[in-house]
């Protein structure tokens, strides 16, 4: 993968368009993780010597990093994990284990990510009641439904900040008075959120965070545990109690770094860069709708992260597209289910149409995209959709 950093791009490099997927890693997050895999390789729990105290020291500065971006103030909430996937389930069956006698009630949203849906759906399996909410076609939850939902004692709410595949933006503040309200423990998958929008941990119990998502590095994530008043969780796995007996297992010093580092640099670049990518996704959507007809962007169009754009072409494929588009990154969905033939489950919840499911695609925007680049893929996009059409005889 080639990622064009200037504004004159060679057209023989493939553009990244995948950013919800997966992001590079930042070369300056690169630079502050490199010396712990070689130099200051100590194990951040063996204190007794000057290595391990070293790599120890660089997780806490890591932890107080990532802390700060989600308006922590008290760093030991944040606890390593090896990714968002692992940090919801966390999240899921330890409150729910540990809490069970507060309600048998799970309430989760039909567009979450499949780590939430399956996570709920093991829950099921041990006798929880798991509500699966319906969302409007703008993708947001409607919260009278969701209240309704509540007056049977819940024990979790799972709702994510933003989703994946449709880039939409959930009312957190509305949705934790409501937890708080009913007495519910608010889980949030932010994966997609960290780094993208203001995210305030305060409204929440529980949030899930990854690394690959925000420049840092795959394999590492955090989960954002509440300790005023402090919340339990039940284990997925024991050990030597590391990470405040939630998670143990020896932390890696260098993902925890690069981590905190991909944090900093988002907490201080992230308005820059919302500005930046907003100004893309109003170019490419106009482009795309006054120059196609019958297509249709997927979910609201306000309340949305700027970098995340899903698009249905009726009378075309959307792997038909992406074949002919081979110098460009995208993706037809999720990367969770990519290998799966059936239509999103996340654009079936929006009631989109089944052979518009088929024909969508999600349009991802990042650091490194450039304009260049962004009036390419959506004059290419055009011109291969105008063809596929002349081709097909069904349009």
């Amino acid at each position: 993968m080639a990622i064009c950093n200037g504004e004159n791009r060679d057209m023989n490099r493939q553009i990244y368009m995948d950013y919800q997927a997966t992001t590079p890693c930042d070369p300056r997050v690169l630079e502050k993780m490199l010396p712990y895999f070689c130099e200051d390789f100590g194990n951040p729990h063996s204190t007794s010597h000057s290595m391990g105290m070293k790599a120890a020291e660089a997780v806490e500065c890591a932890r107080h990093k990532v802390a700060k971006i989600v308006g922590v103030s008290d760093a030991r909430e944040i606890i390593f994990t090896s990714g968002a996937t692992e940090a919801g389930n966390i999240a899921i069956q330890g409150a729910s284990r540990f809490y069970r006698e507060r309600g048998n009630r799970i309430i989760t949203c039909a567009i979450e990510h499949k780590c939430v849906l399956e996570a709920c759906m093991a829950m099921s399996r041990e006798g929880f009641d798991v509500v699966v909410l319906p969302v409007q076609k703008s993708g947001i939850i409607d919260l009278n439904i969701l209240e309704d939902a509540l007056r049977e004692k819940a024990v979790l709410v799972s709702i994510a900040w933003v989703n994946n595949e449709i880039g939409v933006c959930q009312p957190i503040d509305e949705i934790s008075r409501l937890c708080r309200k009913y007495g519910a423990l608010f889980h949030s998958d932010a994966a997609q959120a960290v780094g993208k929008i203001a995210v305030d941990a305060s409204l929440v119990d529980l949030m899930s965070i990854s690394g690959h998502k925000i420049y840092g590095p795959k394999g590492i994530g955090a989960l954002y545990v509440r300790m005023e008043p402090r919340l339990r969780l039940t284990p997925l796995f024991f050990g030597g109690g590391q990470e405040r007996g939630i998670r143990s297992g020896t932390l890696p010093t260098p993902l925890c770094v690069g981590l905190g580092e991909a944090c900093e640099i988002a907490r201080l670049e992230m308005s820059e860069e919302h500005n930046r990518l907003t100004e893309f996704k109003n170019y490419f959507i106009k482009k795309i709708l006054d120059d196609l007809e019958k297509v249709y962007l997927n979910g609201d169009r306000e309340k949305r992260i700027p970098g995340c754009l899903n698009f249905s072409f009726e009378g075309v494929e959307g792997e038909s597209i992406m074949l002919g588009m081979p110098d460009v990154c995208i993706s037809s969905g999720s990367a969770c289910t990519s290998k799966i033939l059936e239509p999103s489950h996340v654009l079936k919840a929006v009631s989109i149409r089944e052979d518009l499911a088929h024909s969508s695609l999600r349009i991802g925007m990042g650091r490194f995209t450039t304009f260049d680049e962004v009036k390419y893929v959506s004059s290419k996009l055009i011109e291969v959709v105008n063809r596929l059409r002349e081709m097909s005889p069904i349009w």
